[in-house]
Protein backbone atom coordinates (compact mmCIF):
# COMPACT_ATOMS: atom_id res chain seq x y z
CA UNK A 1 0.00 0.00 0.00
CA UNK A 2 2.80 2.38 1.18
CA UNK A 3 2.34 6.19 1.83
CA UNK A 4 1.56 9.69 -0.01
CA UNK A 5 4.19 11.42 0.10
CA UNK A 6 3.70 15.18 -0.40
CA UNK A 7 6.74 17.73 -0.63
CA UNK A 8 6.55 21.29 -0.08
CA UNK A 9 9.36 22.94 -1.75
CA UNK A 10 9.58 27.04 -2.82
CA UNK A 11 12.34 26.25 -5.57
CA UNK A 12 11.11 25.13 -8.54
CA UNK A 13 14.70 23.66 -9.79
CA UNK A 14 14.49 21.85 -6.58
CA UNK A 15 10.94 20.55 -7.64
CA UNK A 16 12.09 19.47 -10.84
CA UNK A 17 14.94 17.72 -10.07
CA UNK A 18 12.86 15.60 -6.99
CA UNK A 19 10.19 14.71 -9.58
CA UNK A 20 12.94 13.40 -11.92
CA UNK A 21 14.72 11.47 -9.04
CA UNK A 22 11.47 9.90 -7.73
CA UNK A 23 10.38 9.02 -11.52
CA UNK A 24 13.70 6.68 -12.17
CA UNK A 25 13.47 5.42 -8.80
CA UNK A 26 9.79 4.44 -9.42
CA UNK A 27 8.01 6.52 -6.65
CA UNK A 28 5.34 8.43 -6.71
CA UNK A 29 4.88 11.88 -4.56
CA UNK A 30 3.12 14.94 -4.79
CA UNK A 31 5.29 17.82 -5.26
CA UNK A 32 3.63 21.21 -4.83
CA UNK A 33 5.41 24.62 -4.84
CA UNK A 34 5.24 26.90 -1.88
CA UNK A 35 6.42 27.53 2.03
CA UNK A 36 5.68 28.05 5.14
CA UNK A 37 3.17 30.64 4.24
CA UNK A 38 1.56 28.82 2.00
CA UNK A 39 1.86 24.72 1.75
CA UNK A 40 -0.66 24.16 -0.24
CA UNK A 41 -2.23 21.10 1.30
CA UNK A 42 -5.22 20.79 3.25
CA UNK A 43 -5.14 21.48 6.68
CA UNK A 44 -5.28 18.56 9.65
CA UNK A 45 -4.49 15.55 7.08
CA UNK A 46 -1.29 14.30 7.33
CA UNK A 47 -0.38 11.69 9.34
CA UNK A 48 3.73 13.01 10.03
CA UNK A 49 5.44 16.28 8.62
CA UNK A 50 9.40 16.40 8.64
CA UNK A 51 10.76 19.57 9.10
CA UNK A 52 14.38 18.80 9.06
CA UNK A 53 16.77 21.53 8.50
CA UNK A 54 13.95 24.08 7.96
CA UNK A 55 13.31 26.11 11.59
CA UNK A 56 16.74 27.38 11.05
CA UNK A 57 16.44 29.14 7.59
CA UNK A 58 12.85 30.44 8.00
CA UNK A 59 12.09 34.39 8.51
CA UNK A 60 9.62 33.20 11.73
CA UNK A 61 10.31 29.71 13.05
CA UNK A 62 7.27 29.94 15.24
CA UNK A 63 4.78 31.00 12.45
CA UNK A 64 6.51 27.76 9.86
CA UNK A 65 5.94 25.87 12.98
CA UNK A 66 2.43 26.18 13.71
CA UNK A 67 1.63 25.89 9.95
CA UNK A 68 2.96 22.39 9.73
CA UNK A 69 1.38 21.83 13.35
CA UNK A 70 -2.05 22.67 11.34
CA UNK A 71 -1.05 20.45 8.30
CA UNK A 72 -0.98 17.15 11.07
CA UNK A 73 -4.26 15.59 11.36
CA UNK A 74 -5.20 15.17 15.00
CA UNK A 75 -2.88 12.21 16.54
CA UNK A 76 -0.21 13.22 13.95
CA UNK A 77 3.38 13.34 14.29
CA UNK A 78 5.79 16.46 13.12
CA UNK A 79 9.45 15.53 13.35
CA UNK A 80 12.02 18.65 13.95
CA UNK A 81 15.61 18.25 13.15
CA UNK A 82 17.56 21.64 14.06
CA UNK A 83 21.01 22.77 14.08
CA UNK A 84 21.96 23.05 18.33
CA UNK A 85 23.87 26.16 18.79
CA UNK A 86 25.68 24.59 21.88
CA UNK A 87 27.45 22.42 19.65
CA UNK A 88 27.98 24.88 17.00
CA UNK A 89 29.94 26.82 20.12
CA UNK A 90 32.01 23.92 20.76
CA UNK A 91 32.95 22.85 16.77
CA UNK A 92 34.12 26.33 16.66
CA UNK A 93 36.02 26.50 19.73
CA UNK A 94 37.97 23.39 18.99
CA UNK A 95 38.69 24.44 14.92
CA UNK A 96 40.14 28.05 17.04
CA UNK A 97 37.49 29.87 15.82
CA UNK A 98 37.20 31.22 19.83
CA UNK A 99 35.49 34.83 18.95
CA UNK A 100 33.00 32.81 16.41
CA UNK A 101 32.27 30.42 19.36
CA UNK A 102 32.06 33.24 22.04
CA UNK A 103 29.13 35.02 19.55
CA UNK A 104 27.23 32.42 19.31
CA UNK A 105 27.59 31.85 23.03
CA UNK A 106 25.80 35.50 23.71
CA UNK A 107 23.65 35.73 20.73
CA UNK A 108 20.12 33.86 22.23
CA UNK A 109 19.14 32.66 18.89
CA UNK A 110 22.94 31.41 17.73
CA UNK A 111 23.16 33.51 14.82
CA UNK A 112 26.68 34.48 13.58
CA UNK A 113 25.11 38.15 12.01
CA UNK A 114 27.02 39.67 9.51
CA UNK A 115 28.98 36.64 8.35
CA UNK A 116 28.44 34.22 5.22
CA UNK A 117 26.78 31.61 7.85
CA UNK A 118 23.60 30.92 6.17
CA UNK A 119 21.55 30.01 8.91
CA UNK A 120 19.30 32.39 10.91
CA UNK A 121 19.11 30.29 14.34
CA UNK A 122 20.55 27.48 15.82
CA UNK A 123 18.34 26.05 18.88
CA UNK A 124 18.84 25.02 22.76
CA UNK A 125 17.09 22.20 24.05
CA UNK A 126 14.60 24.47 26.30
CA UNK A 127 14.10 27.02 23.38
CA UNK A 128 13.09 23.85 21.23
CA UNK A 129 11.04 22.47 23.68
CA UNK A 130 8.98 25.39 24.08
CA UNK A 131 9.06 26.02 20.32
CA UNK A 132 7.31 23.19 19.92
CA UNK A 133 4.90 23.63 23.22
CA UNK A 134 4.24 26.87 21.86
CA UNK A 135 3.33 25.41 18.40
CA UNK A 136 0.21 23.11 20.21
CA UNK A 137 1.77 19.81 19.93
CA UNK A 138 3.08 17.73 22.87
CA UNK A 139 6.68 16.52 22.62
CA UNK A 140 7.59 12.88 23.04
CA UNK A 141 10.79 12.18 22.02
CA UNK A 142 13.40 14.84 22.53
CA UNK A 143 17.16 13.29 21.46
CA UNK A 144 20.71 14.55 19.97
CA UNK A 145 21.61 13.70 16.33
CA UNK A 146 25.35 13.35 16.08
CA UNK A 147 26.10 13.21 19.90
CA UNK A 148 29.16 11.70 19.51
CA UNK A 149 29.21 10.05 15.60
CA UNK A 150 30.16 13.77 14.43
CA UNK A 151 33.16 13.49 16.42
CA UNK A 152 35.00 10.08 15.31
CA UNK A 153 37.50 10.10 12.25
CA UNK A 154 36.31 7.62 9.40
CA UNK A 155 40.26 6.88 10.05
CA UNK A 156 39.00 5.41 13.87
CA UNK A 157 36.15 3.58 12.32
CA UNK A 158 38.30 1.69 9.39
CA UNK A 159 41.00 0.78 11.30
CA UNK A 160 38.97 -1.09 14.03
CA UNK A 161 36.43 -4.21 13.53
CA UNK A 162 32.91 -3.39 14.88
CA UNK A 163 33.94 0.05 15.77
CA UNK A 164 31.67 1.03 13.64
CA UNK A 165 28.59 -1.09 14.98
CA UNK A 166 30.06 0.05 19.10
CA UNK A 167 29.76 3.83 17.79
CA UNK A 168 26.28 3.51 16.27
CA UNK A 169 25.41 2.04 19.89
CA UNK A 170 26.94 4.83 21.86
CA UNK A 171 25.47 6.93 19.77
CA UNK A 172 21.92 5.32 20.87
CA UNK A 173 22.72 5.34 24.03
CA UNK A 174 23.65 9.12 24.25
CA UNK A 175 20.85 10.93 22.54
CA UNK A 176 18.73 10.95 24.85
CA UNK A 177 21.50 11.64 27.63
CA UNK A 178 21.78 14.98 28.77
CA UNK A 179 24.55 16.31 28.80
CA UNK A 180 25.66 14.98 25.76
CA UNK A 181 22.65 15.08 24.16
CA UNK A 182 22.21 19.16 24.67
CA UNK A 183 25.62 19.50 22.67
CA UNK A 184 24.62 16.96 19.81
CA UNK A 185 25.40 18.33 16.51
CA UNK A 186 21.36 18.28 15.95
CA UNK A 187 18.67 17.78 18.13
CA UNK A 188 15.61 15.79 16.96
CA UNK A 189 12.09 16.44 18.29
CA UNK A 190 9.21 14.18 17.74
CA UNK A 191 5.99 15.95 18.85
CA UNK A 192 2.34 14.98 18.18
CA UNK A 193 -0.54 16.97 18.03
CA UNK A 194 -3.36 15.84 20.71
CA UNK A 195 -6.06 13.54 19.13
Amino acid sequence: MGCAVTVVEPSPNALATLNTRAREAGVTINAVQGDTDSLGVPAGEADLVLAHGLLEVVDDAPAALASLAAAVAPGGAVSVLVANRFAAILHRAIAGRIVDARRLLDDDAGQLAGTRDPLQRRFDVAGLEKLVLDAGLSVEVLQGHGVVSDLVPGVVLDANPGAADALAELELAAATRSPLRDVAARLHVLARRSA
